[in-house]
């Protein structure tokens, strides 16, 4: 069977995830509701997603879905068990997804460090050019424009 993830989210009470797909060998539109079971407001929202999406009863239905996707739908669950209105909870997912460049990653921990990167590393899939879009250009030259003086390097070579 081949399914099609069309839509997926977040039920607050029972907590559930609701996802609406295409059955594709039947062509018929469907919905399928995912309790969630054993999760507060203390739990790895990280770790939960993965188990979803691995079970075997949803796993073939969440193909499609990433697990970044149902991440940010435990992080609104937890938002909500921690008493916050979905308008916090998803201004928190929101700056804790986006990449601050005045940041110094090298004061972060490991776990820290690792979810930037990831962050970085979709943002770059997201924005890259392949040879088969449309807008593709093979050689392109920039002239940045520059801003003050040219700053000198003061590293002397040692040999």
């Amino acid at each position: 069977m081949s399914y099609k993830a069309m839509k997926c989210g977040l039920r607050f009470k029972p907590p559930a995830i609701i996802l609406l797909y295409e059955d594709v060998t039947a062509g018929k539109y469907r919905q399928r509701s995912m309790p969630i079971r054993s999760f507060s407001k203390f739990s790895d929202c990280s770790r939960a997603a993965e188990q979803l999406k691995n079970n075997p009863r949803h796993k073939r239905h969440l193909e499609n879905v990433s697990q970044s996707q149902l991440e940010r739908l435990y992080k609104l669950l937890k938002g909500h068990l921690n008493g916050n209105s979905l308008e916090e909870s998803l201004e928190e997912i929101r700056r804790s997804e986006t990449i601050d460049p005045e940041e110094d990653l090298n004061k972060l921990d490991d776990k820290e460090l690792e979810k930037r990167k990831s962050l970085m590393d979709e943002l770059f899939e997201k924005n890259r050019k392949k040879k088969d879009d449309p807008d593709f250009e093979y050689n392109v030259e920039v002239d940045f424009q520059q801003e003050g003086p040219v700053e000198k390097h003061c590293w002397k070579e040692r040999f």
